[in-house]
């Protein structure tokens, strides 16, 4: 990995892109208030996700912005079903075309969800340079911004314990694929938008760990399968 300041985290808030592939291996076409047949893996991943945001992101208004998108809908909560990162990037490609093919009234934003692929947090972050790449050679950099999500996650100058890496865990490694326009809209529409991070800081340590374990917003599955090594 790069060397980390103090503002980053050990993964970057948010690939050489591979041949297109014919369909997501285990694409949840599901928005926040629909549904379709989900096997029942990727169906518990997303019930898992859906209590993190509401109970997390939106109950402890971590992120302003995502209330309403969830109220109306425009979330798409695709499950990969990849078990390396090569085959992750193949999905997170798929995923990225298909957001730009939708309105943004259809589908604002993408959680990509992997709960089979990058358990250990230093690899995900390693993952999201490649993400990031991805981004330039689809030429959709000042386009779609992905910002992450683990399970681990860990700023860049904290202990593996601190209470403020929270802000950022979610139940699976998850990348939250974002339309630049609809961030620059909501930013404008939220009066000091840049002091989210710092009162996200102080709203976790207020809360302290028993508040988060209260919340329950953890992982249902356990014991997912090994994934490949990185070469």
């Amino acid at each position: 990995m790069g060397e980390l300041s103090e503002s980053t985290p050990i993964a970057r808030p948010g690939l050489a892109s591979p041949a297109d592939k014919p369909a997501l291996r285990h694409a949840c076409n599901l928005n926040s208030q629909g549904g379709s047949a989900l096997s029942a893996l990727a169906a518990t991943v997303v019930r898992d996700t859906q209590a993190w945001l509401e109970r997390a992101v939106i109950g402890l208004n971590l992120c302003p912005f995502a209330k309403a998108v969830h109220v109306k809908g425009q979330i798409h909560y695709a499950v990969s079903d990849a078990t390396d990162p090569e085959a992750l990037l193949e999905d997170l490609v798929q995923e990225l075309k298909a957001l730009l093919a939708l309105d943004p009234s259809v589908r604002d934003t993408t959680l990509l969800i992997a709960p089979r692929c990058l358990q250990a947090f230093p690899d995900f972050n390693d993952f999201l340079g490649h993400a990031d790449e991805a981004l330039v050679e689809l030429g959709l950099d000042g386009v779609i911004q992905i910002a992450s999500f683990h399970p681990a996650y860990r700023f860049a100058g904290t202990a593996p314990d601190d209470i403020t890496n929270f802000t950022n865990r979610a139940p699976y490694p998850t990348l939250h694929l974002l339309r630049e326009a609809s961030i620059d809209r909501a930013v404008q529409a939220f009066p000091e938008a840049e002091m989210i991070f710092e009162r996200n800081m102080q709203t976790l340590q207020a809360l302290g760990f028993a508040g988060w374990e209260s919340l329950a917003v953890g992982a249902s599955l356990t014991g997912a399968p090994p994934e490949k090594s990185r070469p």
